[in-house]
């Protein structure tokens, strides 16, 4: 028979594992299922982690940021789901009153928010590493590196002068931490989106290339920075060069190939420089863009207007639009208006 003594003990004992039962399952509940981030604000928090973070570097940044209020909870549910040696690395939107067992749900799913990049107004490869990594993990250097990979870009039939073309200016999604070869090859799906049959079409039957169209589309760009509405005018006007055999002429090649954009009147000295990109001495296209082109002066070029004009210059009234002319005659009139306002504006360079 169980003695007084002995019930009272397993009384106690009964007890007191009862309440110790409760008391730990109250605390994991707590543990799991308490808020426990951004108890003190509803701002949301990024949280960017880098490609190799360790668990500590994660944990550190969380609560050195005040972003979680208990780190040890924090590590204990990490550890109890394997995160701790399962960081992924990216951008995470942590928001306010999250529990444990939902933040690290999120962080080792590796559900994380994509960063918008977007690109125009580009004039050199360096303007377009600078503005694509803005938003990104990686450095300007990284990509650099990889567009001006000969090997690498010859793999999508694209050269280091043409490169550039690949790029089409736009708003685009990507993940934080996207290396420079997926960026790549994003943006080569992007350039293969954009080239339907149709524009393909339109650039046979022009005669070009995707990649003079986007050759010429720069050089049309430049030409009519303030004005886009002139732009298939333009783009007219130098289909009607390069079908004569009739040098471009254009201003902004020489800009380009002199490395100074600061430039704002080119004069005959400039003409003389000994570079591909001179399209006052070589005849056609210059071997690849001198900017970026946007989607509205490549849609120029495909739809150019059909007219008879082979001369342009800029209005006297500095108002960013251009005279045309079919005749030489007419143009040196024209020129020699927009010479004269120069030297009363005292522009000479």
């Amino acid at each position: 028979m169980i003695t007084d003594k002995k019930r009272n003990f397993l009384l106690v004992l009964l007890v007191t594992g009862s309440v110790l039962a409760i008391s730990f399952t109250f605390y994991f509940y707590q543990v799991f299922y308490s808020p426990n981030t951004l108890l003190e604000t509803e701002q949301e928090y990024v949280l960017k982690i880098p490609s190799n973070a360790t668990y500590a570097m994660v944990n550190k940044e969380l609560y050195d940021q005040r972003v979680i209020n208990d780190a040890v909870s924090f590590g204990f549910v990490s550890k109890v789901l394997g995160y701790q040696d399962a960081v992924k690395s990216g951008l995470y939107i942590i928001k306010p009153k999250m529990t444990n067992l939902q933040l690290v749900r999120l962080l080792r799913s590796g559900n994380q928010a994509p960063v918008k990049i977007t690109f125009n107004s580009i004039r050199t490869k360096e303007d377009l590493a600078e503005r694509i990594t803005k938003n990104l993990e990686m450095s300007e250097e990284q990509f650099l590196k990889v567009i001006q990979d000969s090997v690498y870009i010859r793999k999508f039939d694209f050269e280091e002068e043409t490169i550039i073309s690949m790029f089409i200016p736009n708003t685009y999604e990507v993940w934080w931490d996207t290396s420079p070869e997926a960026l790549f090859d994003r943006m080569y799906k992007e350039y293969q989106r954009f080239w339907t049959d149709e524009r393909k079409e339109k650039a046979r039957k022009l005669g070009l290339s995707q990649k003079e169209v986007s050759t010429l589309a720069s050089i049309v760009q430049a030409e009519s920075q303030q004005k886009a509405d002139e732009r298939p005018t333009i783009a007219g006007l130098y289909l009607n060069r390069i079908r004569i055999g009739m040098p471009l002429q254009a201003d902004p090649t020489l800009v380009f190939a002199l490395g100074d954009f600061e430039i704002k009147r080119v004069l005959n000295v400039h003409k003389e420089i000994d570079s591909p990109y001179n399209t006052y001495q070589n005849l056609g296209l210059p071997p690849g863009p001198i900017n970026l082109p946007n989607i509205a002066s490549l849609d120029a070029v495909l739809n150019a207007q059909d007219h008879n004009y082979l001369y342009m210059c800029a209005k006297e009234d500095f108002s960013g639009y251009h005279q045309f002319a079919s005749s030489l005659a007419e143009h040196n009139a024209n020129a020699r208006r927009y010479q004269a306002a120069l030297n009363r504006a005292k522009i000479y360079q």
